[in-house]
């Protein structure tokens, strides 16, 4: 809305001389603009959208009471506004009387354009004395206590316009969301009681109504004031913080349901593979067994571990893991195959480590028989072969790792006593050969 400038002789001036026609004219002209600018903004004022929101909406707490007192407000400014005009248009009709005013006329015009010539009505006023009595301002008090009434009423128009246009389509919006993902997580077992996504689902659901009906009931309790304090109407922004933090929410459940989808799409090929591990498993330890009964028949002396069943949990289950996929249970067939996946591979390793200590005595008498033909193939080359001693002693070792049970500590010690001989008979050679060079 405009605000005048200076009239010449502002009240409380001493003696303030009266105003000249020029000086009239000059005012009545500036005042005729002014009431353009005012008229506008308060049409304007009128027919703002947010307005008409407030006028038909079932208000609630803040935004009840202060759009109650912004009601008052306007109407006394509508009031303020026709006391103004009534005193232009008194000002207009002298000024109209004669070409050239009387003093009578420029006295009388002085008084309704500079002095306190507006008389409003108390109950127009709204802050008038005692009743039945009116106040009396100049035009460019009018004006400024219009300005200020006129400020105050759009604040609370545009902040709650502006909560209504930013929030609640908002709202809305992630609320086709939630149906999208909610019906996206009971098609792949996602539902409140049975995942705590679903559970999740229903709070945000929850939220969000509660949310809305609020926006619309209250929309000044989700308004934030600027923090730089500025004056100007609407100064501040709507609060999204409930609204944020619902859609942070429902984007870290859309993420665990995209999870739950992918098990679903490759839950027959992970289950396979946990068949091959599992089988794989029992035929390692299978082996184990087969081989346990063996070196207890072969190898005397020598403390054989024993082998574990085979993994009857986890055989249970992949049982259950492929009963969930049947009944399209993907919520708990995730986290079990992920459990499954992992004690698959560690049942596979422990498997593996099994035969490979109950087997490691055949592999140190194999080793040994190895160590006694290598020394022997040695001997033979030198043509040492025959040797009384060494003949006794091949014989004693070859006897002790081809029988059975075979005593591994008593084979050792008779393939180290061959190894002994073999190279004190051999040290002569190796002389020889050094003195012939």
């Amino acid at each position: 809305m405009g605000v005048p400038g200076p009239v010449p002789g502002s009240p409380g001036m001493p003696d303030a001389p009266v105003l000249d026609r020029e000086e009239v004219d000059r005012v009545l002209a500036r005042l005729g603009a002014e009431y353009e600018a005012i008229e506008t903004s308060l049409l304007a004022l009128q027919d703002h959208a947010g307005r008409r929101l407030l006028e038909g909406a079932d208000l609630s707490g803040t935004t009840k009471e202060r759009w109650a007192a912004t009601e008052r407000s306007i109407t006394v400014l509508w009031s303020l506004f026709d006391a103004y005009t009534a005193t232009l248009e008194a000002a207009r009709e002298v000024r109209a009387r004669r070409r050239w005013p009387s003093p009578e006329d420029l006295a009388e015009l002085t008084e309704l354009l500079r002095d306190d010539g507006v008389t409003v009505p108390a109950a127009a006023d709204g802050e008038s004395g005692p009743a039945g009595r009116g106040e009396r301002y100049s035009l460019e008090e009018l004006v400024d206590r219009m300005n200020g009434l006129y400020a105050r009423s759009l604040d609370v128009i545009v902040a709650a316009d502006a909560v209504w246009s930013a929030l609640p389509a908002r709202i809305d919006l992630l609320s086709a969301e939630l149906q999208r993902t909610r019906s996206l997580a009971h098609s792949v077992g996602v539902r409140p009681g049975e995942h705590p996504a679903g559970d999740d689902l229903e709070r945000i659901t929850d939220e969000l109504v509660r949310l809305r009906a609020q926006v619309i009931a209250d929309p000044l309790a989700f308004w934030v004031s600027s923090s730089t304090g500025s004056s100007a109407p609407g100064g501040g922004r709507p609060d999204t913080g409930r609204y944020d933090r619902a859609a942070r929410a429902l984007e870290d459940i859309r993420r665990e349901v995209a999870a739950v989808l992918d098990v679903r799409q490759d839950a027959e090929h992970r289950l396979m593979q946990l068949r091959d591990v599992l089988s794989r498993a029992d035929r390692t330890l299978t082996e184990a067994r087969q081989a346990r009964g063996e070196v207890l028949a072969k190898i005397a002396a020598s403390e054989v571990p024993a082998v574990s069943g085979p993994p009857t949990a986890l055989h249970e289950q992949l049982a259950a893991a492929a009963e969930y996929r049947r009944r399209s249970l993907w919520h708990r067939l995730s986290p079990l195959l992920d459990s499954l996946e992992e004690r698959a591979e560690d049942e596979l390793h422990r498997a593996r480590e099994s035969l490979t200590a109950v087997t490691a005595p055949l592999a140190v008498r194999a080793e040994l028989r190895g160590r006694l033909d290598a020394y022997r193939a040695k001997l033979a080359r030198h043509g040492l072969a025959a040797d009384p001693l060494l003949v006794e002693r091949y014989d004693i070792a070859r006897r002790m790792l081809w029988s059975a049970p075979c005593d591994l500590r008593a084979a050792e010690h008779a393939v180290w006593r061959y190894q002994q001989a073999a190279a004190e008979a051999l040290v002569p050679q190796q002389v020889e050969g050094k003195g012939e060079s």
